[in-house]
């Protein structure tokens, strides 16, 4: 089954079929993703790059920014390019868009008008629950554990052979979004999908050393002044804390070092919820949810205009920090009640 609209179904199945027929009916390909891109996005959008160009299609990854330098390694033959690198004329030929792994307008934002100014036929393949209207065909499996499962599903589709580096990219985007095969979205299937992709040519202690072993010190000291400010509420079951602007330059750290950190302190005994609140650099909070009981982070995060997954989601709130902490933490004092 697939979608046009906005869907939280967890039972949406992907109908391969009109999939297969989307991708032979056109010849030339624009793919992107949405903002500050994990491994997942990248991995996904890098691989499904390759399945396309395998099937003899012309392909082209463009970004609004600058990939992450730490996720740089994801990207090996330096296929993304940003926005300001095509004339208008260049993006214009594309007849067909596949954006991957979100349909939310609010990570959208560096590429929002190219998506609604674009003639091309557009796709969306995604494993989130939430999501917008963006007019595109919308290819979803939110029962997934990533958006790489569902191009590493598509290229078996497409009898599309995975090469090592696609691999790589696809095992990447699985391992980060199930925290190394430990999160509750984590089932068999994902243990055999990763089996498959080391068969493939992945690697997975060159893959987790990428990760986690090229650490900065500027991330080091800003993990630390972010741990300080831990504060806990309803007993402990509410754990939060936050990151401003000036704490970047503090530490010597890039913005991109607070990916994760909020993962750190649900290792606190009895935190139910955890919340972290991060300036950015032209104003406003980005808000990281993540939740291991009945509350739904992707609920919560759509009081701001964001979405994600149940146990792990995110919006974007344009206030002072104490306005966005106080919205924030009533927001998930009420949902936890």
């Amino acid at each position: 089954m697939t979608s046009s609209s906005n869907s939280s179904d967890s039972d949406y199945k992907i109908d391969w079929s009109e999939f297969n027929e989307y991708v032979e009916r056109h010849d030339r390909f624009l793919l992107t993703t949405h903002i500050r891109p994990d491994c997942d996005a990248l991995g996904s959008t890098l691989a499904m790059a390759t399945v396309l160009e395998r099937l003899g299609k012309e392909v082209e990854i463009v970004l609004g920014y600058d990939v992450p330098p730490n996720l740089h390694w994801i990207d090996p033959r330096n296929r993304i390019r940003h926005l300001n690198e095509f004339s208008p004329e260049q993006l214009e030929a594309f007849d067909a868009m596949v954006i991957l792994d979100t349909s939310a307008w609010a990570q959208l934002s560096h590429v929002e008008q190219l998506i609604r100014n674009t003639k091309a036929q557009k796709i969306v393949i995604d494993h989130h629950q939430s999501g917008d209207d963006i007019g595109a065909r919308v290819f979803k499996e939110s029962s997934s554990e990533a958006t790489g499962r569902i191009v590493a599903e598509a290229a078996e589709h497409l009898g599309v052979e995975l090469t090592p580096e696609m691999a790589t990219q696809l095992f990447a985007a699985i391992v980060t979004d199930t925290g190394w095969l430990h999160f509750s979205s984590t089932n068999s299937d994902s243990y055999r999908l990763a089996a498959r992709l080391v068969d493939a040519g992945a690697v997975p202690e060159r893959v987790y050393a990428e990760l986690n072993e090229k650490e900065t010190l500027g991330r080091l000291i800003l993990i630390g002044i972010v741990l300080s400010r831990v504060k806990t509420d309803l007993d402990g079951r509410l754990i939060y804390t936050y990151i401003e602007r000036k704490d970047f330059e503090a530490a010597g750290a890039l913005p991109t070092d607070s990916e994760d950190v909020i993962n750190m302190t649900l290792a606190v005994k009895g935190t139910q919820v955890a919340i972290i609140l991060v300036e950015q650099p032209d104003g406003g909070f980005k808000i990281s949810f993540r939740s291991r009981c009945n509350v739904d982070c992707a609920k919560l995060a759509e009081q701001f205009g964001g979405g994600g997954h149940k146990a792990a989601a995110g919006a974007f709130i344009c206030e002072t920090l104490e306005i966005a902490r106080t919205r924030v933490l009533d927001a998930a004092r009420a949902a936890m009640r």
